[in-house]
């Protein structure tokens, strides 16, 4: 029948009731799962119906709802909080446990028009600070859940294939080298012959009678009086006149090569930018910190202004707001940073695992730990917002519910399980695995395993949408992304895994009676492994098999 999912329940339901408007709620806590699985609130019902009253033939219709990726409903009751519906859960299960969990194909399958994400952190100098990875780090992951959503991502600037900072390869970082034969010198003399011509422009080749120009600066531009003549808004009302520099050119050209990769390696995406309403060839994201912002927005207007079309008009900003370290004994940079969360998370396994930690088989758990932490730290906060970055000895735990370290370590519990249950298996303690069709999914009563079901299997194609989604374009240069929300997934879905599975002994005596709550319950578990993997394969994270 299909994939069941959240979104199309809920537009089933509200088609339903026959009134324009979302009138329904999915429920996510423990307690009111007890009783239904979603809600039309008795206010929004008294809004949409006189007296509140929902006509029998409306709760008819609710409960004939049928349809490839609708959950099965087993009842519509009126009560007092509202009308109150409840899915047939076996059948859920059934449905939803058949197929690995991921992605909607057919959601994979929509292609829209390509992203270029820029990130001039990159191009400043070689000694990173901790303000530079949380853009990097921020375009890295949201390069990932767009080509999870099927988006042509090019990542800007190529790095130097020598000298570029180990830092990003030790933070597992998948970002671009360049290589040789660039044709980016006849692009920069393009630009150049361009800022000759460019009427809001004073180039150093306009002959006698032109104010000499400093050294290293082969032009200049009239910002702000391009902004007024355009209409453009958004800017920094200080943005006067920029001198031109050659370092301005190549960044451009390079912008431009990016848009002109995009037309050749994803011609199916052509007639539509991926924002949705404007017609491009793809559509530029520059991912900068707050304190590079205003020298984006020069280099965005230098680009229009030299090269007029529909890809530079549909430039967007991406701002990460501040990043404040406490406790620095002086200014840190990057790889330090890496190196004391290293040495901290290092210090805190060795306080918990003792001696084990210190065998040469933990120096790849120990990095991949570290990476989490780092990663969870500087991404499940949204960008907009200041994050702080405690440098205290103490400051880092692999037990803090909200940690990356806690996160894979409910992924490595998973993994012990299975690990237990194949070798148990290979000893004749238990029988295989039986297909899906074989499983009594009736035997699931626990509400943790529909807890894990409800809110986390069944929604997790429509979380990846939404941390790949970028908002519609106002008249605005500024757009706002959702990339803390895959991190804050995993998050409460390792608190709510792990608070199931401390309550819950999955493996059971080796009674033919019990296999059938063994089986179904390790089928959602599996179901559960596959989200944990899939998830955190857009931060660069590899699954532990031990921690």
């Amino acid at each position: 029948e299909g994939r069941p999912g959240v979104a199309a329940t809920l537009r089933a339901l509200n088609g339903a009731l026959g009134r324009p408007g979302a009138l329904w709620v999915k429920e996510n806590g423990a307690r009111n799962l007890r009783h239904r699985d979603f809600l039309a609130p008795r206010p929004a019902l008294g809004a949409a119906f006189p007296g509140g009253q929902v006509p029998p033939e409306a709760v008819s219709a609710v409960l004939s709802l049928r349809g490839p990726a609708v959950l099965p409903l087993r009842s519509c009751q009126d009560t007092p909080a509202g009308l109150a519906v409840q899915v047939r859960r076996p059948e859920a299960f059934q449905r939803l446990l058949s197929p690995l969990p991921g992605p909607d194909p057919a959601a994979a399958g929509a292609r829209k028009g390509p992203v270029v994400l820029h990130c001039p952190a990159l191009r400043g100098p070689a000694a990173l600070r901790p303000r530079h990875l949380r853009p990097v780090l921020l375009a890295d992951h949201l390069a990932q859940v767009l080509r999870a959503q099927g988006v042509g991502v090019r990542l800007v600037p190529a790095l130097a294939q020598e000298g570029s900072p180990e830092v990003l390869r030790q933070l597992r970082i998948d970002w671009p080298s360049s290589s040789g034969g660039s044709s980016l010198p006849d692009a920069v003399s393009a630009l150049k012959a361009a800022l000759g011509r460019a009427p809001c422009a004073t180039a150093r080749e306009r002959g006698p009678g032109t104010a000499a120009l400093p050294e290293g600066v082969i032009g200049k531009v009239h910002l702000k009086s391009f902004v007024e003549q355009q209409g453009l808004v958004g800017y920094d009302p200080n943005l006067d006149v920029l001198p031109v520099t050659e370092g301005m050119l190549s960044s451009l050209a390079e912008l431009q090569q990016a848009v002109q990769q995009c037309l050749v390696s994803d011609p199916v995406a052509l007639p539509a930018s991926h924002f949705s309403g404007q017609g491009s060839c793809c559509s530029i994201i520059h991912v900068v910190n707050c304190e590079e912002e205003f020298q984006q927005q020069q280099l965005d207007l230098l680009w229009r202004i030299l090269d007029p079309g529909a890809h530079t008009a549909l430039q967007k900003h991406l701002v990460c707001g501040p990043v404040k370290v406490t406790n620095p004994s002086s200014p840190i940079g990057a790889d330090q940073y890496f190196q004391l969360r290293k040495h901290q998370m290092y210090e805190a396994s060795v306080m918990k695992y003792g001696e084990l930690a210190q065998d040469e088989a933990w120096r790849e758990v120990i990095d991949t730990l570290t990476v989490a932490a780092i990663r969870f730290e500087i991404l499940s906060t949204a960008h907009r917002s200041q994050i702080t970055l405690d440098l205290e000895n103490n400051s880092i735990s692999t037990k803090g519910t909200k940690s990356g370290a806690f996160v894979m370590y409910n992924c490595a519990r998973l993994a012990t399980l299975f690990d237990s249950f194949q070798q148990a298996v290979e000893r004749g303690t238990y029988p295989p695995l039986p297909p899906v069709s074989e499983l009594n999914f009736s035997c699931l009563r626990e509400e943790g395993e529909w807890l894990l079901f409800f809110n986390y299997l069944l929604p997790f194609p429509e979380v990846l949408q939404q941390a790949a989604q970028l908002p519609t374009p106002s008249k605005g240069i500024r757009i706002t992304a959702n990339t803390e929300t895959v991190c804050k997934f995993l998050i409460q879905l390792s608190m709510d895994f792990s608070s199931y599975y401390n309550r819950v002994h999955v493996l059971g005596e080796p009674f033919a009676h019990l296999f059938d709550q063994m089986f179904a319950r390790l089928r959602l578990l599996g179901a559960v492994r596959d989200v944990f993997h899939s998830a955190l394969a857009t931060l660069h994270l590899p699954p532990l098999s031990q921690i």
